[in-house]
């Protein structure tokens, strides 16, 4: 446990911040927690955009988040550039996510903690955590798949290693 340092924060960024970044946030906390290592996280999500600042998550997000276990929570709130300052990672969902993180780093200070979900899929071979917004149920379905998968190879990548010594 990070008993001596400061929480990783870590921000899951969509467009709207109320389907796939809320979903991250949620489904990392619950990881994390499980795991016995809320002291050693700070989580939030938010979005590229402003339309929906202040909402609750996507109720069919939401639903299908409960249909999987997870408590739902959080308001939507859009990415500032402070944030890149504040978090040690900084997860997009796709490609638009991504260049527009990145438009809030013109001098490339930050290039390094800005990273893809799927970058951290083990089980899951996909260039994007697809938008389910305009989909059905089975976009939900998959996003949550690939949202649980890469979420673990997050926790792994900040897990000490197995001799306990710090990574």
């Amino acid at each position: 446990m990070n008993t001596d340092r400061k929480p990783i924060r870590v921000l899951f960024v969509c467009m709207g911040n109320i389907c796939r970044s809320p979903a991250g946030e949620i489904i990392f906390r619950k990881l994390v927690t499980d795991a016995g290592r809320t002291a050693d996280f700070g989580i939030d999500s938010a979005g590229t955009l402003d339309y929906h600042t202040g909402k609750p998550p996507d109720s069919r997000m939401s639903a299908t988040l409960r249909s999987h276990g997870y408590q739902v929570a959080g308001r939507a709130r859009q990415i500032k550039a402070a944030d890149l300052e504040t978090f040690d990672l900084i997860v997009t969902m796709d490609e638009d996510n991504l260049t527009h993180v990145r438009q809030l780093d013109p001098k490339g200070r930050f290039t390094a903690k800005i990273r893809p979900l799927v970058g951290f899929c083990t089980a899951h071979d996909s260039p994007r955590v697809p938008d389910p917004y305009y989909g059905g149920q089975q976009g939900f379905e998959q996003v949550i798949g690939l949202l649980e998968d890469g979420c673990a190879g997050i926790l792994r990548k900040f897990s000490p290693p197995a001799d306990g010594r710090d990574a």
